[in-house]
Formats: C-alpha cells, sequence, structure tokens
C-alpha cells in the first residue's frame, strides 16, 4: 500500500518519489505522474481516481532514468517547466491524457497528442486578473523608475550631498497615455480595464480580431506607432515566435516602454536591448525571457532601465491553487474517459470543436 499524504504541510514531495493511493487493488488503478509536488488537497481528490507518483526533483521528462517510470503511465500532470516532446509522448505508449498546470501548451507537442486522440487539458480562466496586476504593476515600476529608486537609496547614495531636486528621478507619466494591448484575450482584455483605471487611452491589435468595448481597434503598425506603452498578451505559437521582432520594434514610438508577461520568445531580446540602449525605447517591464532561467550575462539586465520578474504572473496563493484545481479537473475527466472542463485540443472530440465550460 502506498504512503498518505502528509498533514504537516500543505505540500508533497519529500524523497525521490512519492506514492499515493486509495487502500484497494493498485493493480485495477490507472498510474499518473505529477511532475512537480502539488497541494495536498487536491491530490486527495485525485487519489480517489488512480494511483500517481510525484517527482521531487527536477528531473528531465526526457532522461533515461525516466522511462520506465513513463512506460507504465496512463496520465500525465506537468507544468510550464516539463518539456513534453516526441521523444518523452513516445515513451508513453499507454498515455491517456496531458494535463497541464498553465494556460500557455507551447512546452507540449500537441500536434503529436492530437493526432493520436489524446486530450490536453490546460487552466484557462483562472489568472487572467493576476497576470494583469503584475503586468500593469511592471508598467508602473518601469515608468516611474522604481527599481531604479529603491537601488540608489540601497546602495547608499541618497545622502546630503545627492538631494531631492526638481528633476530628481524623472519618470514617464502613465495617467493619459495610450496604453497598446497586443493579444486582446482574458489576460489582455483585464490588462485593457486596468489601463482605463489610470484614465489611459487604450488601442488593441489581436490576431482573433476580438473586440472590446471601450478599446479601439487598430492594425498592428498603428498601435506600435501609437502607443505609449506596449504590453504583450499573446500565446506563443510557430506564428508568434519572434512577433515582436527588430522590425516592429523600430516602429515603436520614441520613448515607449515595453511590457511583457505573456512568453518570452515572442519578443526579440536582442534586438530589444539594442533599442533600450539607443534610446530609441525608455524602458521595459519583463516577467518572461525565451530561455529561462535567464542568463545573466543577457543584456537586458544590464540596462536601468529594465525591470525583471522570475515569471510570476500568476504567483498569487489564490490563483495558484485555482490552476492546480482545473488541472485535476482535467485529469479526473480524462481518467474516467470524459470530456475535459478545459481542452486545449477539443478537435480530439468527436461532434464539437469548443471549450467545455
Amino acid at each position: 500500500m502506498a504512503a498518505r499524504p502528509s498533514k504537516d504541510n500543505g505540500f508533497l514531495g519529500s524523497g525521490t518519489l512519492v506514492l499515493l493511493a486509495l487502500e484497494i487493488d493498485a493493480k485495477m488503478l490507472k498510474q499518473v505522474l505529477i511532475t512537480q509536488p502539488l497541494p495536498n488537497a487536491h491530490l486527495n481528490e485525485l487519489a480517489g481516481h488512480c494511483e500517481f507518483s510525484v517527482l521531487s526533483g527536477r528531473q528531465s521528462l526526457a532522461s533515461a532514468s525516466m522511462r520506465d517510470e513513463l512506460a507504465g503511465c496512463h496520465g500525465l500532470i506537468c507544468l510550464l517547466t516539463d518539456a513534453v516532446d516526441h521523444s518523452v509522448l513516445d515513451a508513453m505508449p499507454k498515455l491517456q491524457f496531458v494535463s497541464s498546470v498553465s494556460v500557455g501548451v507551447d512546452h507540449i507537442d500537441v500536434g503529436v497528442l492530437t493526432e493520436r486522440g489524446i486530450p490536453l487539458g490546460h487552466t484557462p480562466g483562472v489568472l487572467a486578473a493576476t497576470t494583469a496586476d503584475a503586468a500593469f504593476g511592471l508598467l508602473l515600476a518601469a515608468a516611474r523608475r522604481l527599481v531604479e529608486g529603491d537601488r540608489f537609496i540601497k546602495d547608499g547614495n541618497w545622502r546630503l550631498d545627492n538631494p531631492w531636486s526638481p528633476d530628481f528621478f524623472l519618470g514617464k507619466e502613465v495617467s493619459g497615455a495610450t496604453l497598446g494591448i497586443i493579444g486582446l484575450g482574458a489576460t489582455g482584455q483585464a490588462m485593457a480595464r486596468r489601463g482605463a483605471g489610470f484614465d489611459m487611452s487604450v488601442i488593441s491589435w489581436t490576431p482573433s480580431e476580438r473586440e472590446m468595448p471601450g478599446v479601439e481597434s487598430v492594425s498592428i503598425d498603428d498601435l506600435l506607432l501609437r502607443s505609449d506603452f506596449v504590453s504583450v498578451h499573446l500565446a506563443l505559437t510557430s506564428t508568434t515566435y519572434d512577433f515582436i521582432n527588430a522590425d516592429k520594434i523600430a516602429t515603436m514610438k520614441p520613448g515607449a516602454v515595453l511590457v511583457n508577461t505573456a512568453r518570452g520568445g515572442i519578443v526579440n531580446e536582442l534586438a530589444l536591448a539594442q533599442a533600450l540602449n539607443s534610446g530609441h525605447l525608455y524602458a521595459a517591464g519583463l516577467d518572461v525571457f525565451e530561455s529561462e532561467p535567464v542568463a545573466i550575462d543577457n543584456p537586458l539586465l544590464q540596462h536601468p532601465r529594465v525591470v525583471v520578474a522570475p515569471h510570476i504572473g500568476s504567483a498569487t496563493t489564490v490563483t495558484r491553487a485555482k490552476m492546480v484545481e482545473l488541472a485535476v479537473r482535467n485529469a479526473v475527466a480524462g481518467l474516467g474517459g470524459r470530456r475535459m472542463p478545459h481542452c486545449a485540443n477539443p478537435e480530439v472530440y468527436p461532434l464539437t470543436g469548443k471549450h467545455e465550460l
């Protein structure tokens, strides 16, 4: 019999592998692999439907040591940091579903899953407000030079011989400025509401041509030319990779601020660094990078007006708990052969092409 969840804290994961199951014949249960420790309450729910193992280390699913574990799995619950590529999927011949604790699924080979009729769950809808809060926080911090000011004081530079003056730490005005939103999904819409709350003029461009009351829909070039602040809210796909490239950055309004809380690969980091260093752009606020963790020698980290965060746009206790809850609900549906509440490749289900609510 496998061990039950510990009650001394809210998370599982001590040791190399933690096995959980109900007190029934394990041979009757399907096997699910969870790549990182998750809150106990939701794992207790999952334990009623399967036997599962939780990896405690940062093991790559593609490593040779994982082959036996993968071979017996009927389901996988993963994070955005887990690369689930063709080779990993080939190692899981019994796989019936994948459930990712994320909205974006660019870390997963969705095409292979779809070809094999395997549903992929994700967690949309619950992190839009939290991520928009982070995006607007980065916007404000970059515009008003808050991180620079913090360093200035902590480095001992605010002294009597270096006092406040009328031109002391001047920043960019946010109220009344134009906010351009690239991608008007749930997070983009939440960002638009925050901009409106700061009396900003909000314009948008989105591949879906979605519209929102109070937000002017414009072409991408018009958005870049007019916006004092540009906030990126696209999913990373083959068509959006390097979307904000050197040409688009050159099109941006001089002195503008770029904010990205979507995915790092959407913005060309070298072109952004060059635009900042040349003075074409005023500042940037970045929660995501093309390679994470970001290398310490990344040129963006050297610029004083680049405010950075370690991919924490959805990192609040409430939001992360909601994401795990959705991921477990997707997994339970997958185990039972039912349609997932939130499926990223709904075409695997017959007679429908839409997500369930």
